[in-house]
């Protein structure tokens, strides 16, 4: 059973209810020791005397505020606590607004609120019950650990969700921040139109079990690894930044995967299909060759058979004065699979590979 880490009561209008503050999220983030390089050795941080050096007991520090070269105004705990009566126990609410309205970059952390006890359920849920039909936020502040927060108290399910928010002066304005931000109106109404087709391919329910973080678990693989004298497996790149020149190429490819990959279950058999209507390449003594696989890097320079390099045959050349972006519109109208993720120089092999299979079939 969760500890509260806050208790007051909360007020609206005349009505008060008796709650307890409870935290909602816990994080998982791997923890690591400091060591000294080459040891065993535990770094450790410790409180000490800047003048001399001697270390001091957590009850021994208080609070200075610095009001000239070596002067201090001294605050105890306690005074901190005297200036907020009352206030540090409650959460005032003073104004109820649409929940859409406010801003998401307001929000910060998010507790659970619980009634103290069975006979305040009643109260509790009215409360709930109210913002939850009109889909409001209660507006309040209230003080925790010598600190006041503004906060938006909510409905989710059955229960109370308090978050905390950030004060105005705390959000920073992005046009005056923010180095480069568009001028106009990006793209073109097919780009648009294009955008929007894509984000609709891509929509879905929100369900949060789907995602997980991915950075910890390399971290803990790391650390496996390293524990057993393993090799440890370097990331990948990014992806290079798209051209805005090969713009609607890359939005026409996005939106087909996108498409394709909704529907796993219907394009496998799709591509199996074609595949087996395909005719099999056959090896120089008779034997069928393995199909090529798409995913393979690019053959060396030299590699092509003598007749291919010599007469250009497989149109590797033609294929060569083409941009990337043109290669991954060939590469989309043959059906290639694969193609989202290959090089230039892969789309250049797999399109002269469509090609020669293509004068077989012909043939």
């Amino acid at each position: 059973m969760a500890r509260s880490i806050w208790s007051g009561v909360i007020t609206f209008g005349l009505v008060s209810v008796p709650v307890g503050l409870y935290t909602a999220t816990e994080d998982h983030t791997v923890h690591f020791h400091q060591l000294q390089r080459g040891t065993s050795d535990r770094i450790r941080n410790r409180r000490v005397n800047e003048r001399t050096g001697d270390e001091v007991d957590t009850g021994d520090i208080v609070k200075g505020f610095p009001v000239g070269e070596g002067e201090y105004v001294v605050v105890e705990p306690d005074e901190l606590d005297e200036i907020a009566p009352g206030r540090s126990q409650t959460i005032d609410i003073s104004d109820f607004v649409a929940l859409e309205a406010i801003e998401p970059v307001y929000f910060d952390r998010t507790y659970y609120v619980a009634p103290r006890g069975k006979e305040y359920a009643k109260v509790y849920e009215l409360l709930r019950a109210a913002l939850a039909e009109g889909n409001k936020a209660g507006i309040a502040t209230f003080v925790m650990r010598n600190k006041q927060y503004l906060t938006a108290l909510r409905a989710e399910g059955d229960v109370l969700v308090l978050q905390t928010l950030h004060w105005a002066d705390e959000v920073r304005d992005p046009g005056s921040e923010l180095p480069e931000l568009p001028s106009g109106r990006a793209g073109s109404g097919k780009e648009l139109r294009m955008a929007l087709q894509l984000v609709d391919a891509l929509s879905g329910d929100w369900q949060p079990e789907r995602y997980h973080d991915t950075y910890q678990e390399k971290v803990r693989e790391l650390v496996e690894a390293k524990a057993e004298g393993q090799e440890i497996a370097v990331a990948e790149a990014p992806p290079e930044a798209t051209n805005v020149v090969d713009l609607m190429q890359v939005l026409e490819g996005s939106l087909q995967a996108a498409r394709s990959g909704r529907d796993g279950k219907k394009a496998a058999p799709r591509q199996t299909e074609s595949a087996q209507r395909k005719p099999a390449r056959t090896a120089g003594d008779g034997r069928t060759a393995k199909a090529q696989d798409r995913k393979a890097p690019p053959k060396k320079a030299g590699t092509a058979p003598a007749r291919s390099r010599g007469r250009g045959g497989d149109g590797r050349s033609e294929l060569r004065k083409l941009s990337k972006a043109e290669l991954y519109q060939r590469a989309a109208e043959q059906e290639v699979a694969g193609r989202s993720k290959m090089s230039r120089e892969e789309l250049v092999d797999a399109l002269a590979a469509g090609g020669r299979r293509r004068k077989t079939s012909a043939a």
